[in-house]
């Protein structure tokens, strides 16, 4: 086994990736693990525009890419593998991290898992997923362009997702569950003001039905309880969000599922931290996600020295 690592990051979305940078800047020896993509679900934004320091949008891609770039400059290492399991041996040794790739140990580990697509688990979703259900604009738009797409959500994702699509196509359809949308208001003005997008409030999809691919989705009126069916080449689903907790099943959580810490991004286990997306938070943007991972960052380095008595009097 490889020498034991000041701090393991699980997890590259833009609260690892912060935490990554700062830590090496901390003169740590860190370790990030990301199964996908580092940038996290940051890299299906079509144009991130209130990210400051940023007044002209840019593209989630681009901007997962510089903070993967800057994370590097600074001496984090990257490695593309999933993490199985995270047992703590003890508060001297630290962490034994199990992932596809071997073993590796830590003083510390920041997990910033994420949170993964919540899914509507009706009739035909599952079947017809791959097959014009997806839950990535950026990833399966361009399979539909010109084509008449049926968005589901009412947050600020899916309508970032309905604008992206919305440049692919003039006949975007996207309904919401209730009469108003739950996003930022600047965000849902736009979705209401686009020309590409029709908006249905107090609507719900109850079916997708096809052969070998997407051909009608079974919609139904909240208000009146009218069923109709309507032809559609796709349907995106952007309806939540599900926090990533599997690797510690027993830390706190709050009603969501999402973990609790301090306002030092520590847990009840020393050594263990939390940030963006998977943490209890009041609002959930990449500038908060960023924030908190280098709150964490600021919280190993203190840890670390306190572990090797060179704590700062």
């Amino acid at each position: 086994m490889a020498e034991i690592n000041d701090l393991i990051i699980i997890g590259g979305g833009p609260a690892g990736l912060t935490a990554a940078q700062y830590a090496g800047r901390s003169n740590l020896k860190v370790l990030l693990f990301e199964e996908l993509s580092p940038g996290g679900q940051a890299i299906i934004i079509d144009g991130l525009e209130n990210y400051p320091g940023f007044p002209e949008a840019v593209s989630g891609f681009d901007f997962s890419q510089k903070m993967e770039k800057q994370a590097r400059k600074f001496g984090c290492e990257i490695l593309n593998t999933g993490v199985s399991g995270v047992s703590r041996i003890s508060e001297e040794e630290g962490f034994l991290v199990e992932t596809t790739s071997g073993e590796f140990k830590s003083r510390a580990i920041i997990l910033s898992t994420g949170a993964k697509h919540r899914h509507l688990n009706i009739p035909g979703e599952k079947e017809f997923s791959g097959k014009g259900v997806s839950y990535c604009a950026t990833c399966d738009g361009p399979f539909f362009r010109d084509k008449k797409i049926l968005v589901v959500g009412g947050g600020d994702a899916a309508c970032d997702e309905a604008m992206y699509l919305s440049n692919l196509s003039d006949k975007i359809i996207m309904i919401h569950r209730k009469e108003r949308f739950r996003a930022q208001k600047a965000i849902a003005e736009r979705i209401i003001k686009n020309k590409n997008i029709t908006v249905r409030f107090n609507t719900i999809l109850k079916e997708i039905k096809g052969n070998d691919k997407v051909e009608t989705a079974v919609l139904e009126k909240t208000d009146s309880k009218e069923n109709y069916n309507e032809n559609f080449d796709a349907v995106f689903i952007f309806i939540g969000s599900i926090p990533q907790t599997a690797l510690f099943p027993d830390l706190k959580k709050d009603e969501g599922g999402y973990l609790i810490t301090d306002q030092n991004m520590a847990t009840e286990v020393p050594g263990l931290f939390v940030a963006g997306d998977v943490r209890a938070t009041p609002f959930r943007q990449i500038v908060v996600a960023a924030g908190e991972g280098a709150i964490a960052a600021n919280s190993v380095s203190k840890y670390i020295d306190k572990l090797k008595g060179q704590v700062y009097t």
